[in-house]
């Protein structure tokens, strides 16, 4: 990870396409300008973090109503394979 210090107004250039701005910095926080062709997708870090967490839990919530479908239509009988006694 290359680690830069930057005064406000300053820029960062990434490639020939991507400018980094630092805008402001107050506190803890820093706010940054970023230009950069269409194409190139800017996201936060927590925000994919937490659509992959959402997706996660959609598909195991899915899952389960899945199972309980399967457990209905078959009458409360074993899904594992298993013959009933």
């Amino acid at each position: 990870m290359l680690v830069l210090t930057r005064k406000v107004g300053e820029r960062i250039l990434i490639g020939d396409d991507i400018v980094i701005t630092v805008l402001d910095a107050r506190g803890d926080g820093v706010r940054i300008g970023i230009d950069a062709p269409r194409g190139v997708k800017i996201q936060r870090e927590e925000v994919v973090r937490a659509v992959a967490e959402a997706n996660v839990e959609a598909t195991q919530t899915a899952s389960d109503d899945a199972e309980a479908r399967l457990r209905a239509a078959l009458g409360g009988g074993q899904t594992d394979g298993s013959s009933p006694a």
